[in-house]
Formats: structure tokens, sequence, C-alpha cells
């Protein structure tokens, strides 16, 4: 398949090595006129000080949400503390509901309007029971909805797997199309899959691999589900072949790294850390011998999720000490951010 390529200017908004941090809205203060001037400067303190207070005692939050273009993708939002962080992501993910002042640019919520929803957290698994304005959603939602309820709940350290009811009886396929639920609905199930080029799928396994949607000034990152083959017995190998693939040219999705990246060795892996050794064709700039954040992200983010790898480092011909397009030395193994997509793209 042709490689879909797309060199990304901009990155100064990125603001880490790979640790995304939430972005606040910067606006001018209004110049008032009243007397005396101290009580005008005490509220300001006291505006600033109740601000700071609310945003350290919100609880940061995945909610997956559908893109302009269909993509179900993570979007990190504050939430407000509550008993159950579970069902207050589920209820989020409501059409017109509390997440409706949040959203960002061009997202917009799964669930169908005024649907109610409880969450029952058992041993790993989350039974989610709707009510009967769940069935209210359009036939081309119902993958989407299935991989957003199941993505936003396992985002919880204490959720595996997932289960759905409408009205207090269980659900074994979805209320529209038909699609089967099956016992538990996992990560494993995957998300915007893609098929492209799959002759037999049954020969083949899911990969989860990241690559970049939007528009400059305001990128984030899209997870993408693939196919490889059972012969794969090296999954990083795997995952790191179908970064360097691409995107599906039928995609609006893109990617910093160029067709001729390669992998040198075979990827090593110690207490959680896996390190890659890349040609030379990793370099974002050969001259300046800088590797792409954007291409680093997407790295980091796709191999973490494999099961026991926690951090990356990245080598080119066994050079170690490299600097990303920002001039910063990558000198340590990078690792996942706490949540993804919070806005500082």
């Amino acid at each position: 398949m042709a490689k879909k390529k797309a060199k990304i200017i901009g990155y100064t908004v990125l603001t880490s090595t790979f640790l995304l941090s939430g972005c606040g809205l910067l606006g001018g203060e209004t110049k008032q006129k009243i007397d005396p001037p101290k009580t005008v400067s005490v509220s300001k303190e006291q505006d600033k000080k109740q601000a700071a207070e609310e945003n350290t005692k919100s609880i940061k939050t995945e909610l997956y949400l559908i893109d302009k273009n269909g993509y179900v993708v993570p979007q990190t939002l504050n939430l407000q503390p509550t008993k159950s962080v579970a069902k207050q992501a589920l209820e989020h993910l409501v059409v017109n509901g509390p997440v409706s002042e949040l959203l960002p640019n061009d997202f917009r919520a799964v669930i169908p309007e005024e649907t109610d929803i409880s969450v029952d957290i058992q041993d790993g698994v989350a039974t989610v029971d709707f009510s009967k304005e769940f069935k209210n959603y359009q036939p081309e939602d119902e993958m989407k909805i299935l991989q957003s309820v199941t993505w936003t709940l396992t985002q919880f350290d204490n959720v595996g797997s997932v289960k759905l009811s409408m009205n207090g009886h269980p659900l074994t396929k979805m209320p529209v199309k038909g699609t089967p639920i099956g016992d538990n609905l996992t990560r494993a199930s995957g998300i915007n899959i893609d098929t492209t080029d799959v002759v037999d799928i049954t020969n083949t396994k899911p990969v989860t691999v990241y690559f970049i949607g939007g528009e400059e000034g305001s990128y984030y990152y899209v997870p993408v589900t693939r196919r490889v083959s059972n012969n794969d017995q090296e999954m990083i190998t795997a995952a790191v072949n179908e970064l360097v693939k691409g995107p599906s040219e039928k995609s609006n999705l893109v990617s910093d790294f160029a067709p001729d990246v390669k992998l040198l060795d075979s990827p090593k892996y110690e207490n959680g850390k896996v390190t890659l050794n890349f040609n030379e064709n990793l370099y974002n700039s050969f001259k300046e011998k800088e590797v792409s954040q954007h291409l680093l992200d997407s790295l980091v983010l796709t191999l973490t999720e494999q099961k026991g790898v926690e951090k990356v480092a990245v080598q080119v011909k066994g050079n170690a000490e490299l600097k990303n397009d920002q001039g910063k030395k990558l000198t340590e193994p990078v690792t996942r951010p706490e949540k993804v997509n919070t806005g500082s793209f």
C-alpha cells in the first residue's frame, strides 16, 4: 500500500517530550474604574484562587467521542469528583447531556439523548444498564457506541470488561442493527477497525496503533485497530510496521513515519521497557538529526497498548543521544501519559 505521509508543522504547541498536560483558557482582564482599587484586587485574587482550587479538585477523565470524520477518539476533560466516576463518564457520553458545554470543536457525544444509565462494577466487570431510550440511535453509530462505551470504561483500573443491558434485560446483540455483543466487551475487540487489504480475517489478530487526526493547531491522536497475521509472533515489531505502513489512503488521518523507516534489530524488552533501534530514516531532519515529536507520541501510545510495555527507548543506528524537533534531548525512555488528548497540541 502506498504510504500516506504528511509532515506536520507547528510542533511548538506540544508541551513536553510526551507527557501531555491540560491547557487553560487565557483571556485578558477588563480594566474597571471602581473605587477603592484594593477591593477589585482582592476579588481578582479570590477568583484566581477559587479557579485553581476547582481545577485541583477536578478529575481528568477520557471520554471517547466521535470526531467530524466519524472516528471514536479519546478526549480528556476535567470532571467534578463523584462517588461513581464510571457512571459519570458514561453520562458525559449522552447527547445533550452534561458534556454539551465541554465538547471540543467538531466532536459529538454518542449515546442517545435522555438515556438513563446505571453502572455496577464487580470483579473487574462493569455491567451497564441503559433505559429504553438507548435504542434511539442511528444504525451507522452502532459500532461507535460499543467502542466508545467499552474504551471509556476500561480506562479505569478496576474495569477489565463490560456487559450491557437495557431496562434490566441483558443485551446479547445491539438493538438496532443487531451487532453481536458476546459475553464481555474488551479493548481486544478493537476501535476504529481498519480491515483494508485483509483477505482472511480468521488468520489474523488485532493490533492497535495511533495515527494523527485533526488539523494544524488542533491535532489529536486516533487509535486504529488493524489486523496482522497470526504468524507475526513479535507484536511490537508488527505494531511498528503498521505505523510505518501508515493510515489508509481513504482515511483523513496522517502519520509522521516515512515509508523507508526500518528497525535494524529486534526489539529488546526488559522490566517494562522496550528499546528500539531504527535506521536514519527515522530522523525528521537529517541535518539536525531530530526526531518528530508527533512520531514519538504515536510510537509510545501504540506500544504501551501492548501488555507489559510501560516505556519506550529510541535509538538511531545504536545512538541513544537523540533530540526531538523542539531541540529537547531525549535522555530518558518515554512513558505513556496518564491521559490522552488533553488539548495541548
